[in-house]
């Protein structure tokens, strides 16, 4: 039995890997024994895509305790990391919106009840007044008014001591939404835009919400699995790292760069010509193949790392779907061509 959570994972990667992912996540199941299912298929998918390291290293630990993944086991980790984690703390801080505003609005009703009593009382007294003319029984009412006045401002003030309150409170969920956003928004591993938040970006453009020209730079680093194999998963996560940071040393301020999948990544670039994409790509490619990577522990060059980048340019009536193709067919041509180029 599934259950649907309001914060979706997003599954739509290019063509190419989507075929590459499928290719390893079958013989994966039958290696491992593991049940052919959509959340174990949604689990593995982010496994071979290497999207999340933390899920990764918990698969990698129960597949060396167990063999498997019991099915209990695959739940737990669907719920932790493929139904966006952050979703528990939009919950959470929706829960503490709904208490503070709670608080608020009984404060302003019972405010407002004390005034509707209060001018009720104020109306009788005033009767009483006009029909009483012993002072004595005037200096009684006059007090009796006092001491009511009195309450309100108590009531009020009170109102008032909440209403600060509950200010205050918001200011802090809102700081909480903008991070619990950004880390909603943020891949872990690269610090980079993750793929919902560029699906977001996605949407934004293909709906005309940014000007025309746009362009998409879709890069891979070449022979990244032999990266892997030759000097293990954590050299190929620093690999991959550095890349991201080298990507954004060459983008503009209103340029988007994202974690595509794996060791893909993904640059939208709003209000740039192909001319323009093509001469930042370049500039990238041409950093990174000057770059002499080093493993930190004993200065042992990793050899020549390059990588291959396809750009696309926004046409009229384009998809996302579309849009994200094109940039992917020019990365495989820079790859089928001799790699450590750029097409488009």
């Amino acid at each position: 039995m599934t259950h649907t959570k309001s914060i979706l994972p997003s599954y739509d990667f290019s063509l190419t890997l989507n075929e590459s992912y499928r290719k390893k996540i079958f013989p994966f199941f039958a290696e491992h024994r593991i049940a052919a299912n959509p959340i174990n298929y949604a689990l593995l998918y982010d496994y071979v895509a290497e999207q999340n390291p933390e899920l990764n290293k918990a698969i990698d630990s129960l597949l060396a305790e167990s063999k498997t993944l019991e099915s209990k086991k695959s739940e737990e980790l669907y719920a932790s990391f493929i139904c966006n984690a952050s979703l528990e703390s939009f919950e959470d801080i929706n829960q503490k919106i709904h208490r503070v505003l709670t608080r608020a609005s009984n404060a302003i009703d019972e405010t407002f009840n004390k005034a509707e009593q209060t001018g009720e009382s104020f109306e009788q007294k005033s009767a009483l007044l006009e029909n009483t003319s012993e002072v004595a029984n005037h200096q009684a009412i006059f007090q009796d008014i006092i001491r009511e006045t009195r309450a309100l401002a108590v009531t009020t003030q009170a109102m008032q001591s909440e209403l600060t309150k509950a200010n205050t409170e918001m200011e802090q969920l809102r700081a909480e939404l903008v991070t619990v956003r950004k880390v909603a928004t943020t891949d872990g591993l690269t610090g980079l835009l993750n793929r919902h938040a560029f699906d977001e970006i996605m949407s934004d453009i293909v709906r005309g919400n940014e000007k025309p020209p746009v362009c998409l730079a879709m890069l891979d680093i070449d022979h990244f699995k032999q990266v892997n194999d030759t000097w293990g998963h954590t050299i190929g996560d620093n690999v991959i790292r550095y890349v991201a940071a080298l990507i954004k040393k060459h983008v503009s301020e209103y340029h988007h760069v994202a974690r595509y999948g794996g060791e893909e990544m993904i640059i939208v670039m709003p209000g740039t010509s192909k001319n323009a994409a093509l001469a930042i790509a370049e500039n990238i490619r041409s950093d990174m193949e000057k770059s002499r990577l080093k493993r930190k522990s004993d200065d042992h060059l990793l050899g020549k790392i390059t990588i291959s980048i396809g750009i696309a340019e926004l046409q009229q009536n384009d998809t996302a779907e579309n849009f994200v193709n094109r940039a992917d067919e020019a990365l495989y041509k820079a790859k089928d061509s001799g790699r450590n180029k750029v097409v488009g």
